[in-house]
Formats: C-alpha cells, structure tokens, sequence
C-alpha cells in the first residue's frame, strides 16, 4: 500500500510540475534550408536558448551585449574564436565571451552542424554584428 501511494504521488507531482523534455538529436529541421535553420527551444528575461543547423558555415560576427554558450549536438566544422581556428565535434562545449568574434568557417561531412546555442541575457538580434572583411 505505501509503495502504492508513494508511485500515485511521485506520477501526481511528475505531471504538475513537469518541463517542456526534448531530445535535441532527434529535433530536424526541413530538408530545403538554404545554410543556417534556426529554431527557439526557450527563452526567459535572462537567458534565450536555440537549436541550431549549419550547412557551410556562418559569417563573422559578435554579439554586443549577450555571452553565447555552443553545444555541439552532432557534426564536425571549423570554428575562428578571436584570433584562433580550431574544429568543433560532437560532444564540443564552448563559452564565446560578449563582444568576441567568430564564425563558422567549414561544415565537414554531407549533414549540417547541430549546436544548442544559450545566449545570456535575452536575445532578440539585436546585437548581432556582422564583420565585413574587406577584400584587396
């Protein structure tokens, strides 16, 4: 009997306090996407979370006001961090300060990157620069 009530109020308290579970490797995005799909997992006044595809690459840039955290889901691409370059695989966990540029340069292999993107505070786009290399 009490191995009874205590499975009735753990599945009680499980459904009333319950979050939104996803697995992140099984999220896809369409098959048409030109090179980067986006898509909002969630988003609070601190922090915005994202799931994000890369076919080739994404052009340098920083953010103004917000520290990004990437998690690599799945996928294997070069990375420019500052002055350094480096490959990013599965597993990969990286901490872009504010105001610090990087880009994507390579995406190796015929599927897209995969990276859990947290950015902190709120992230509306705002802040996104771009850096336009200029070419001789």
């Amino acid at each position: 009997m009490k191995v009874f009530l205590f499975l009735s109020f753990f599945l009680i308290s499980a459904a009333c306090f319950s979050q939104d579970v996803r697995s992140l490797k099984k999220m896809k995005p369409a098959d048409d996407f030109d090179n980067i799909h986006v898509e909002k997992i969630s988003e609070d006044s601190l922090q915005s979370s994202f799931v994000i595809w890369v076919k080739s690459g994404v052009k340098q840039h920083f953010h103004a006001e917000h520290t990004e955290n990437l998690y690599v889901i799945s996928g294997k691409a070069t990375m420019t961090l500052a002055d350094s370059t480096f490959t990013i695989r599965k597993g990969d966990h990286l901490t872009i300060p504010m105001g610090t540029p990087h880009s994507v340069t390579k995406v190796f292999g015929r599927k897209p990157l995969q990276v859990l993107s947290v950015q902190s505070p709120l992230f509306d786009g705002s802040d996104r620069v771009f850096i336009e290399t200029i070419q001789p």
